[in-house]
């Protein structure tokens, strides 16, 4: 099976290439289960092998092969409970395998193709209908956090050091603040950037891809607050950050808080750092 460039990095680690070397038995097994007719692999997906996919009946469909992160544990479930409002369908889902069958987006054209303004109105007219109430089995936002606390300083010595303490006790202030104090718990998703809503047919625009958490509102647009796809600078992260906090009646320094905790957190990898994620954090602590 030739392996998409996205998801290339999953060669480095021993884990990914055990996960690579199962790849070909769950397809096939999959393309049985579901009597698919299968396409060559998407080449941008990044966590997942996704390929395009027909039913027995005609209805095109994507099939997904997750790679085995905790973050993606429950995303059918998210999609199930989601039921299509906003968000791609769920048709079907083998938890062994880490399969699912998902409804495809056509056109497909991400989100960050628009004006950013005109990709914030999206975004804004769907993000309160994915704040549905939710429990068990999703990951409480607290216990995301608790993990995010704990891992950082670690991570920060054994990579030296690669940015100011300040930004590391900023960021662990803010989540400590944060965490306990926490309003009503929704459906959020941690990964709902602008890379990550498609155009379709059933609904203009559609969420895809999510990694569900249970936590406060303002959580939710963190994603898009913090992520390039819109424009990195500092105007453009203050921009998104006063506007939808503005639009979606948010606390804005609560938005801010989780987005200085969750970028740090997930600015450096397992031997990497990513420098527009750090450069993002000390923007978001020096808006006013």
């Amino acid at each position: 099976m030739e392996i998409p460039e996205g998801l290339r990095w999953t060669e480095r680690y021993p884990a990914g290439r055990e996960w690579l070397a199962t790849l070909p038995d769950r397809l096939a097994g999959c393309v049985a289960r579901w009597e698919l007719r299968v396409g060559p692999p998407f080449a941008y997906a990044f966590a997942s092998l996704a390929l395009p996919a027909e039913l027995p009946d005609g209805t095109r469909a994507v099939l997904k092969l997750q790679y085995p992160d905790d973050d993606s544990v429950h995303e059918a479930t998210a999609l199930a409970h989601w039921a299509g409002r906003g968000a791609i369908r769920l048709l079907a889902h083998d938890a062994a395998r880490r399969a699912l069958l998902v409804e495809r987006c056509d056109p497909g054209t991400p989100l960050h193709g628009l004006t950013p303004d005109a990709a914030l109105d999206v975004a804004i007219g769907l993000l309160p209908r994915l704040g549905v109430p939710a429990g068990p089995p999703f990951t409480p936002l607290a216990e995301e956090a608790a993990g995010w606390a704990e891992r950082m300083p670690a991570k920060w010595e054994r990579l030296n050091r690669p940015y100011e303490r300040r930004l590391l006790d900023a960021a662990l202030g803010m989540l400590a603040d944060l965490v306990p104090s926490q309003g009503a718990q929704v459906l959020v998703n941690q990964d709902l950037h602008a890379g990550n809503v498609l155009a379709a047919g059933r609904e203009p625009w559609l969420v895809i891809d999510p990694k569900p958490l249970v936590g406060e509102r303002e959580f939710a647009v963190v994603p898009l607050v913090r992520g390039p796809e819109l424009g990195h600078s500092p105007a453009a992260v203050r921009h998104r950050l006063d506007r939808l906090s503005a639009e979606l009646g948010l606390d804005r320094e609560r938005v801010r808080g989780w987005a200085v905790g969750q970028t740090l957190a997930w600015s450096i990898g397992e031997d990497e750092v990513f420098p527009r994620q750090v450069e993002t954090v000390r923007w978001l602590l020096d808006v006013a």
